[in-house]
């Protein structure tokens, strides 16, 4: 029997087992992780501390503490509302047992489906439809009942040492209160991603996937984690139709009308698409929200959206931008519609072949949307540390000019470090692995 005929069954009995798996204590736990699960966000550490302020699981009884080592534990750890701590420990593949070929309906095949929608068969002016776009359909729906994790409010997870999740989504999805810390998080691929010949000039493969989705969620804090790709970089996928066939969606995105989140001290590498905030051009329930603080985050050879903004009060400053692999960059901060970007006391390492004016993209249209920038410091190389606005050096060679925002941010527990301390500082203290366990 064909085991994908058996994956929604398969997944509805682990999740009846894994309410008893996780009901194990965290002992044996370090100390250092135990107090640092206790701890909430500082006041005025960004836009998570505004009103009622972050606190995750911090106030969790001792039976809301739970260790996880499997995809199961963990989801089921996870879930409602109850304030809760969850450790995660080992490595945790969220495909574990499965492949995509499993996940894959029966009627479904790559070779069928590239012969049927072939831009020379099928055309450039619609996406695709019929019996294999519906059965390329069911096969990620049979995926995403393992991979997407949906994490619940009033949460904190921590990672411990030597810690991992693989292939997961985890999803924080209009709920209020979430804390992630110390997680080292991999490769959330899609085994079916979607062809829209529509998309662009030439079409473009899209996945489903992000690792770390925050949809119509408040009061996030995401902090000392790291974002990658693993081994499983989108530039060792094959090409299909003339373009890439991309696994991967975002590393971290914050859309549909989520607010009040904090990202601090992350190592982001290895990836594409990194961080969409806001997902749509549509006024509706996106404007007033999706206000965000970025600092003191390293971003190593990503190569766009960093960050993409749409609507919200985006404030970016004391970030380490680590551009050296020139065949995977497209830009970093994209400027779209009604966006109201802050950046300030950045740094950018680039390679020589990067120009200045490219780190700046303008995704507005004919909407308003504007970027305050001050106090960026560049390197080529080891070569000498020179002053730059990289919206000026866009300005300088594109139409329109980008506007200035009005908006200046104050919710920052300290003053931005200088620029030409941000290497350093990033470097030593960005990421998993930082906080002493």
């Amino acid at each position: 029997m064909r085991k994908t005929t058996v994956v929604a069954a398969a997944l509805a009995g682990a999740a009846l087992l894994a309410g008893a798996a996780v009901s194990a204590s965290a002992a044996g736990t370090p100390p250092a992780a135990l107090a640092l699960a206790r701890q909430t966000l500082p006041a005025g550490d960004g836009w998570a501390s505004d009103t009622t302020g972050t606190t995750g699981g911090s106030a969790a009884d001792a039976g809301h503490v739970f260790t996880v080592r499997t995809r199961d534990e963990l989801a089921a750890a996870v879930a409602g509302d109850t304030p809760k701590i969850v450790f995660v420990s080992g490595g945790i593949d969220a495909n574990a047992g499965y492949s995509c070929a499993d996940y894959a309906d029966p009627a479904y095949s790559l070779d069928a489906f590239l012969a049927a929608y072939d831009p020379a068969v099928w055309g450039r002016a619609t996406k695709p439809t019929g019996p294999l776009e519906d059965a390329r359909v069911r096969s990620a729906k049979n995926q995403g009942l393992r991979v997407n994790i949906k994490v619940g409010g009033n949460t904190t997870i921590v990672g411990l040492g030597g810690s991992k999740i693989t292939g997961a989504n985890l999803l924080i999805d209009k709920v209020d209160n979430v804390i992630l810390r110390n997680l080292r998080l991999e490769d959330a691929h899609d085994c079916f991603p979607a062809w829209d010949p529509t998309d662009g000039a030439l079409g473009n493969w899209n996945s489903l996937y992000d690792t770390v989705t925050v949809t119509g969620a408040t009061h996030v804090w995401a902090d000392h984690n790291n974002f990658s790709d693993g081994n499983n970089t989108d530039d060792t996928q094959p090409q299909y139709f003339g373009r890439p066939y991309q696994v991967h969606d975002g590393a971290l995105d914050v859309i549909r009308a989520a607010d009040l989140v904090t990202i601090s001290w992350n190592n982001f590498f290895d990836h594409d698409k990194t961080m969409l905030i806001g997902s749509s051009n549509t006024v509706g329930a996106d404007v007033g929200k999706l206000r965000v603080t970025i600092h003191h985050n390293r971003f190593a050879n990503v190569g766009q959206r960093v960050p993409r903004v749409r609507f919200g009060q985006v404030d970016v400053y004391s970030n380490y931008f680590y551009a050296t692999d020139e065949d995977s960059y497209s830009y970093s901060w994209g400027v779209g519609v009604y966006a109201s970007v802050h950046a300030e006391n950045n740094f950018l390492l680039r390679s020589a072949d990067l120009p200045l004016d490219a780190v700046v993209y303008d995704w507005r249209g004919t909407a308003p949307g504007a970027i305050t920038e001050l106090g960026t410091a560049t390197r080529i190389g080891t070569g000498p540390v020179s002053s730059v606005n990289l919206v000026a050096e866009y300005n300088a060679t594109h139409e329109p000019d980008l506007p200035a925002t009005t908006w200046v941010p104050t919710l920052r527990a300290a003053a931005p470090d200088p620029a030409t301390a941000v290497p350093a500082l990033v470097t030593a203290k960005a990421g998993a692995g930082k906080l002493g366990f």
